[in-house]
């Protein structure tokens, strides 16, 4: 895989992380290596153009003034102070770090036979965690300073400390919330095909029956770090005559209601995978946060959304690249019935005012894979160049409620600041060129 030379780069950091410091807790004890904090002085980026997250257009010749951390100033008339760390940025594009609010660090591609099994069954989660820091280091190589990893696919809470490693400088990576190892029923969620019924192997999420047991989960989780609780509300489904996805709904209604229940009554809030009418349904009447992919929605669970501000987070490019797999090199990928049917969902969420998010379950197709392959399918399906871009900065960072942080280039957010050449609100496809990353005033990529 592609994402080798990464890994192992990740792997000989975390070898170097072993070396011995004295004094702290005592001589002797292992303490972390950490990466370099953002430069104590001020530094200046002069930007070419700057797209600011809030403007319906980009200004030219703008300085973004930082100091630590976190953004100063912003302007034409912003100086650069003397002895200031000037970065000259003049022919490209700044704008804010770009945010995910669907990714899957723990899975390395799932789409090819046999991948998906092999990553449960023959990898330790040891190595799974190497595999996802290197994951989490090419989010960033991307432009996506902020994302939301749903679930570990068999990992257990090893997310929460990919989160908490990033957090503690210990390893490069984005911003995360984690929704550590989701919830499913008895039964919905094997590996495939499936094995002899008398051999046990591991599932990728936590099988959870009953009310209580909902609640004894939500528990759990939370108590082990997880920021989201992630349910799968429905699974198969097939396509009928009038173009609506019949699906089989999982939880029931109460089964749902009290995990939602428990984990606002926490004040955290839920994630729910679901593709067709039922699973929809279900999910919206029971009050989650997120519905997550959203193939088919029904015309009442769009106006129930948009009432309640229920987020949709559509992961449009998934489909085209299973297209792309079957097409093969060199082949003309054949647009499917499903793929129809998603674009519909979401050209009618939009016009419903549903609040869209920007995600793509990036970890589903391989990480050298550029996340914003999403960006022209938004467009495609009807969003201006502005709104998508505007999924994956205001709103998005409104959905994981840390707009007064990131999402905007403005003072007092953290400087989350990526460039590209050219002008993304002209043409989306230029949001894969990403020549410049900056997270927290540390520069991780440069043109």
């Amino acid at each position: 895989m592609r994402i080798l030379a990464s890994l192992l780069l990740v792997a000989s950091v975390a070898l170097a992380q072993n070396v011995q410091r004295e004094g702290g807790l005592g001589a002797g004890v292992p303490r972390p290596v950490k990466l370099a904090p953002a430069p104590a002085g001020t530094v200046v980026l002069e930007c070419g153009a700057l797209w600011d997250g809030e403007s319906d257009g980009v200004r030219q010749n703008v300085r973004v003034v930082i100091e630590g951390e976190r953004i100063k100033e912003v302007g034409a008339a912003a100086a650069a102070p003397a002895g200031a760390q000037v970065i000259r940025l003049a022919n490209q594009t700044c704008l804010p770090g770009l945010i995910d609010t669907h990714t899957h660090t723990f899975l390395q591609g799932d789409r090819i036979p046999g991948q998906y099994d092999a990553q449960l069954l023959k990898q330790s989660v040891a190595f799974r965690a190497l595999e996802a820091a290197a994951a989490a280091r090419a989010s960033l190589d991307w432009g996506f300073t902020t994302i939301r990893d749903l679930e570990t696919e068999g990992a257990g809470y090893a997310d929460a400390d990919l989160r908490d490693a990033i957090r503690q400088g210990i390893i490069p990576g984005p911003r995360m919330q984690v929704a550590t190892r989701a919830m499913d029923v008895t039964g919905a969620y094997p590996l495939a095909p499936a094995y002899a019924w008398d051999v046990r192997v591991p599932i990728g999420v936590q099988t959870v029956d009953g009310p209580e047991g909902g609640r004894v989960a939500v528990r759990e989780q939370l108590s082990h770090g997880a920021d989201w609780i992630k349910v799968y509300a429905d699974r198969g489904g097939r396509i009928n005559d009038q173009g609506v996805i019949e699906d089989i709904p999982t939880f029931t209604l109460d089964e749902l209601r009290a995990i939602v229940d428990e984990t606002h009554r926490q004040r955290h809030r839920v994630a729910a995978h679901a593709t067709g009418i039922n699973g929809v349904h279900n999910a919206v009447t029971a009050g989650v946060d997120t519905i997550e992919h959203g193939n088919y929605i029904a015309p009442e669970d769009l106006q129930t959304m948009a009432a309640k501000g229920i987020y949709l987070v559509p992961t449009l490019y998934v489909a085209q690249y299973d297209a792309e797999l079957k097409a093969g090199p060199g082949g003309t990928p054949v647009e499917t019935q499903g793929q129809r049917v998603h674009g519909d969902t979401f050209s009618r969420a939009l016009r419903a005012g549903v609040k869209i998010a920007f995600g793509t379950d990036v970890g589903a197709f391989e990480w050298d894979i550029s996340p914003a392959r999403e960006f022209p399918l938004m467009v495609k399906y009807g969003m201006s160049p502005l709104q998508a871009l505007r999924s994956a900065t205001t709103v998005a960072a409104e959905l994981m409620q840390m707009q007064g942080d990131i999402g905007t280039l403005e003072a007092g957010k953290f400087a989350d600041v990526i460039a590209v050449p050219g002008n993304p609100l002209a043409d989306v496809n230029l949001l894969e060129k990403t020549a410049f990353v900056m997270k927290g005033g540390r520069v991780y990529k440069r043109p």
